[in-house]
């Protein structure tokens, strides 16, 4: 999986305020969702190719000297933010309900091997689609590699932490305790890099504070190994960024998001079998029932493909607005997601648990909010 599909998994990452990238420029991003997000820089634009590979730029729709091109030019205009926002909505509700489909309703327990699988799933796609010449992929290196591996150290714990959190939490009580990742990168960002943060975002991170303790409280399903595994995801969530010395062993000087999306799901594959083996993993993929049901790699497969298509549709989606209107929806969607989690896997639900659940959607909004201003 890639960072995106964090943000997948949970906690999209917000651009700061008024944050444009421009062409070329190397964006970092945590995420994670959704995926991967999770409060990095942002996400950058996708590149030129892709968008002409594919139509999906308003702009490059009709001929400018044609009376029909202008009528499909402002029609293509009008309807693309909605088209990509749906996009990337149900693509990062879906990934995060077949995790939890995979990790628990088959009660699947090699959240490790499942990453690997999601990470060669989307290795080969890349691959393919740069082959055909849809997508442009910077040529990778050994400098390259050797600058991104520690990053892609914290992006493998990243995964593994959310895909076992997923596992043992439901999904809702997840998207809360996500919040914590926000503060742990406001409290980091105020002591390592003196970034001072408004009222609003300091009263924001309070509240979530507030609903996170008390949807733990009142947690029916509450599992201690589940909360651990959280708590490590929301600190290596809040470590994970993309280092711009980077840029400096690539061809072109920059690393666009294509590359990245390929380079981490890449330096992932040995990384994947050599946790599958120290954690014997391998032993219970080969005696498992479980993989023997054609529906279970149906749905296995489909979660790397949502995986995947949230990097797309996010930078797609990012592209036809903007940072303010991305970073709202991101938030927006958490509500869906919440709620879809708690009907479709049945939850032991308790009244203070459901309003602790509603204050920390409403927190997160709220956090979102501030950050625009």
């Amino acid at each position: 999986m890639s960072d995106f599909k964090l943000d997948l998994v949970l906690g999209e990452d917000f651009p700061e305020p008024g944050f444009r990238p421009e062409k070329g420029e190397t964006i970092s991003g945590a995420a994670v969702s959704k995926i991967f997000s999770v409060n990095s820089a942002g996400r950058r634009a996708i590149s030129d190719g892709f968008y002409r590979g594919n139509g999906a730029d308003g702009d490059s729709v009709g001929h400018p000297n044609d009376g029909n091109g202008k009528r499909e030019h402002g029609s293509g205009k009008k309807s693309g933010p909605l088209i990509s926002g749906t996009a990337y909505c149900i693509s990062s509700c879906g990934m995060i309900l077949l995790n939890k489909i995979v990790l628990s309703t088959y009660n699947f327990n090699a959240g490790i091997s499942l990453m690997f699988y999601q990470n060669l799933i989307s290795c080969l796609i890349v691959a393919a689609l740069s082959f055909c010449g849809v997508v442009s992929v910077e040529k990778l290196n050994w400098k390259l590699v050797r600058v991104w591996i520690p990053v892609n150290v914290v992006f493998v714990g990243m995964l593994v932490s959310g895909m076992y959190s997923l596992k043992y939490i439901n999904i809702a009580m997840v998207t809360i305790l996500k919040n914590g990742t926000n503060i742990i990168t406001a409290i980091g960002e105020l002591y390592i890099f003196r970034k001072h943060q408004n009222q609003k975002v300091w009263t924001a991170m309070f509240l979530m504070i507030i609903s996170a303790i008390s949807g733990g409280i009142t947690d029916l399903s509450f599992d201690s190994m589940g909360y651990t595994w959280q708590i490590m995801n929301c600190f290596l969530t809040a470590s994970y960024s993309v280092m711009d010395k980077a840029k400096q062993f690539t061809r072109s000087g920059s690393l666009n998001e294509i590359s990245m999306v390929l380079l981490n799901n890449l330096l992932c594959l040995p990384f994947g079998i050599i946790l599958i083996l120290v954690f014997g993993e391998w032993e219970y993929i080969i005696t498992t029932d479980v993989i023997k049901l054609p529906m279970f790699w149906v749905v296995a497969t489909a979660s790397g493909l949502l995986g995947l298509a949230i990097s797309f549709t996010s930078m797609w989606f990012l592209h036809q607005t903007g940072p303010t209107t991305y970073s709202l929806v991101g938030s927006l969607n958490k509500i869906p997601v919440s709620f879809a989690g708690l009907v479709l896997f049945k939850v032991p639900l308790s009244l203070p648990n459901f309003f602790s659940i509603l204050f920390g959607l409403f927190a997160g909004i709220f956090f979102a909010r501030a950050k625009m201003s």
